[in-house]
């Protein structure tokens, strides 16, 4: 794509007329007049059907006179996403950004000019090369002014899928080529688990690959769901998903054996299942497994054998159990006492889980608490007790809600992907050793607030940078990140912010440059299907071209490293085709290896895909199957080669925030807990409609919204109590800040607790304003930033406790899902 300015003529086409062929054509007409214009959206085919794929699904894409006006799931997905009629909104959506632009204040002033006014200061359109040079002499001057750790290239998020287009990696690689960021480790989803359980497990574990569905099926008694909803968040996958989870899942419900899930909130895969549902109070399940553990115990239904042939250190967690070391046993009625579920039910579910084939899955919500770390690991202990790991249809599962965990794995190669020039640990993009210094993503805001500080993690003490610009691509902090008025202030420090998307998200309203990248969908990529099965490769191809000035990311930093002298290094001499097909050769010569036939390239792109069989070592995989045949010849990866409920490495730490076994630890704040300042705690789950913040700027919004806000579940009493009706606008408020809801008032949740969903976009109504009243319904206004302990210094996204009342103001009109003035 040629460099500067190229300027479309408007013309009269609007979004209803436009979308009026669609099969949502009723709900998309109430939207805002269209970003089509007459040249704006040439397509790569300007008639015809494109096959390719997205975070939602596989589909094929309509277009009609070089414009997309219908997407059709793949045939061969048993159980297509409703929210793939949002992705083809996306592309047209009114929060569109058109083109290169540059906070007023910021191109007058230069660097560090009215930090302030982020996020209410209006933007001026420039031209690409204006836009490149101030991007590339600000990587230069804030690294000859403040050194090698003076930018932050720590990007996060659901970056787009696809082996090439890979925004963050492309991001590092430019930045390594180039010499010296901060980087980050980690993630949002994991951080805590991530952490403890190479500790505990040897292997990061939340990303493994589960015993599979099949197996479940047959050989499962009885499957428990713990803080999970497999059937909202299956639907989406870090890669192209084959939901293949709904199949198994339909499986083992045909089979008519029990289902109990554990949380707060009534949800879709309790009414699914038809399931038991017990509702402890949140951020309390480790004193209810510590209580079901102390009944398995004292009754001695514990399997002894298994601990002491499979296990370290459940001798030294038994003084603790009991209550020998601190005077407390930790019985079934005192958990009671903390969790609010029964004694007696505690009892009985200790019984019943060792009276059966008993799957314990989670959830990753129970780690993203104030000593997170705990949950899993006492999770895990209590699997050890039972004794059923490594037995088919038995043990624990932590990723049987993400991606489709469980589905059965086929015979197919694995795709290479470009890379961002770091080291990877243990095999993981997301650990990447590079730059100048590396923080925990999660403690952003700690680093700007505090640079030159000491922060602790996973056993070392280092300081946090002094970091001056942040480089942001292909992610959304203002929706993720925690404490948002705290975050808010935490920005202003900072001279620089450039941001690479395409929609006006809060992320961008709050940079300074902001660089208008293409969808998945104007590009083209290749990427795997099913995260787990990989059953097939798909080629990602384009369906439009890029709307207005938007290029493809790849494009922007092959410019900016051009401009910086290393071109040459940043493309290795290669185009976007030539990648691709790099990428897919590499997967033949594995084929041939495993004497798996694949189609040459070309017949490949031309068909737009090649399956694979799922195996027989796959339709009948078991977790933990060779470790428990033979603990010596198939060790763990930890110290002791066994599973380690006390871990020697931890106690060396000597964290007072995350001792060396499962403990009870009070969070920072709690329902009903010491010194409570609220009365209700605020869950925040996945939502159904939305993958994160994406697809909320588009029509999947009318679907789930009250009162044009995000919706808040609140129970029948809570909502008497305070004179709300179902429909209501509602205020939640802490001392954090303050936000805006649609009450939803159910029986679905239990008294004392509300929920709104993650991922809403922050709307405040007087922006840059310390504690501003939000719109729209950010939770991260009311949410704790903390590190969930030393060890793993992850996030808290479910800690927050609050209030709610009836709104009874001038109602403000949310303004996010426009565009900021003169955009």
């Amino acid at each position: 794509m040629p460099k500067g300015s190229t300027r479309f003529a408007q013309n009269d086409v609007s979004r209803r007329t436009f979308l009026s062929s669609t099969a949502a054509a009723g709900v998309l007409a109430t939207l805002a007049p269209s970003l089509l214009t007459a040249s704006a959206a040439r397509a790569a085919v300007a008639d015809g059907e494109v096959f390719s794929a997205s975070h939602w699904g596989a589909f094929t894409a309509t277009v009609q006179d070089g414009q997309w006006t219908k997407i059709t799931p793949w045939e061969k997905d048993p159980h297509p996403s409703h929210q793939l009629e949002g992705v083809l909104d996306s592309v047209y959506s009114p929060t569109r950004i058109k083109y290169p632009m540059v906070r007023r204040a910021y191109l007058e002033n230069g660097p560090g000019s009215s930090n302030e006014t982020r996020g209410q200061d209006d933007f001026v359109r420039v031209s690409w090369d204006e836009a490149l040079e101030l991007v590339v002499k600000e990587l230069k001057r804030v690294e000859e002014t403040y050194g090698p750790t003076g930018t932050y290239a720590g990007s996060y998020g659901w970056k787009s899928p696809g082996k090439l287009h890979n925004c963050q990696n492309l991001l590092r690689r430019m930045m390594n080529i180039k010499g010296n960021f901060v980087n980050s480790a980690g993630d949002y989803s994991t951080g805590a688990s991530q952490v403890i359980m190479p500790h505990v497990m040897g292997t990061l574990e939340v990303y493994e690959q589960q015993t599979v569905w099949p197996v479940i099926a047959e050989h499962t008694e009885l499957f428990v769901i713990w803080g999970a909803d497999p059937m909202v968040t299956n639907q989406i996958g870090w890669i192209i998903p084959d939901h293949g989870a709904y199949p198994g899942m339909q499986a083992f419900k045909d089979t008519g054996k029990p289902v109990i899930c554990i949380d707060p909130v009534r949800t879709e895969s309790c009414d699914f299942f038809d399931a038991e549902w017990i509702a402890p109070k949140p951020q309390t399940d480790v004193a209810m497994m510590l209580g079901i553990a102390h009944t398995l115990y004292e009754e001695k239904l514990h399997d002894a054998d298994f601990l002491d042939e499979y296990t370290f250190g459940f001798d030294k967690f038994l003084p603790y159990l009991t209550g020998e070391s601190d005077g407390v046993p930790k019985t079934a009625e005192w958990a009671a006492e903390i969790c609010s579920v029964p004694a007696d039910k505690i009892k009985e579910l200790a019984r019943l889980f060792a009276s059966k084939r008993t799957m314990l899955s989670s959830g990753w919500s129970l780690q993203r608490q104030h000593h997170g770390e705990q949950r899993h690991w006492m999770l895990v202990t209590l699997a050890c007790m039972l004794g059923q790991i490594g037995l088919p249809g038995g043990g624990f599962g932590l990723s049987y809600h993400y991606s489709s965990g469980g589905s059965p794995g086929a015979s197919g190669p694995v795709l290479s992907g470009i890379t961002d020039g770091g080291k990877a640990v243990d095999g993981a993009a997301w650990l990447t050793e590079s730059g100048a210094a590396t923080i925990p993503l999660a403690r952003v805001v700690d680093m700007l607030e505090g640079p030159g500080s000491d922060f602790n993690f996973n056993g070392k003490t280092q300081k946090y940078p002094d970091v001056k610009m942040v480089y942001w691509v292909g992610g959304n902090p203002f929706a993720h990140h925690q404490d948002r008025n705290r975050m808010v202030k935490a920005w202003q420090k900072l001279e620089t912010v450039v941001v690479h998307d395409f929609q006006w998200t809060a992320t961008a309203r709050f940079a300074d440059i902001v660089l208008p990248a293409t969808t998945s969908y104007e590009r083209n990529d290749i990427e795997q299907y099913g995260d787990y099965s990989l059953k097939a490769i798909i080629g990602m191809k384009k369906i439009v071209d890029p709307l207005f000035e938007a290029r493809s990311d790849f494009d922007i930093f092959t410019d900016i490293s051009a401009r910086l002298g290393n071109e040459r290094a940043f493309t290795e001499g290669k185009t976007e085709l030539d990648w691709i097909k790099g990428f897919y050769e590499g997967a033949e010569k594995q084929a041939s290896a495993k004497n798996t036939e694949m189609p040459d390239f070309d017949a490949f792109w031309d068909k737009g895909y090649v399956e694979f069989p799922v195996t027989e070592e796959g339709r009948n995989y078991v977790r933990y199957a060779d470790f428990r045949e033979d603990p010596l010849l198939e060790p763990l990866g930890t110290p002791s080669g066994l599973i380690e409920i006390y871990s020697n490495n931890i106690e060396k730490m000597g964290y007072d925030d995350c001792p060396p076994h499962p403990t009870w630890m009070e969070p920072v704040e709690r329902l009903d807990g010491p010194n409570a300042k609220f009365p209700l705690h605020v869950t925040t789950s996945h939502p159904r409609g939305r993958l994160h913040s994406q697809l909320n700027g588009t029509v999947l919004r009318k679907t789930y919204t009250v009162a044009d806000r995000e919706p808040c579940l609140i129970n029948t009493e809570d909502a008497a109590a305070r004179g709300i009706a179902d429909g209501d606008i509602v205020r939640i408020f802490n001392d954090r800040g303050q936000l805006l809801a649609g009450a939803t008032v159910t029986d679905a949740i239990r008294p004392g607790v509300i929920r709104v969903c993650e991922g809403g976009w922050y709307d405040p109504v007087e922006p840059g304003t310390d504690g501003s009243l939000d719109a729209y319904g950010d939770v991260n206004n009311v949410t704790v930033d903390i590190g969930t302990s030393s060890l793993a210094q992850a996030n808290c996204g479910h800690t927050a406790i609050a209030d709610v009342e009836k709104f009874t103001g001038e109602v403000p009109a949310v303004k996010v899902f426009s565009t900021p003035a003169n955009a």
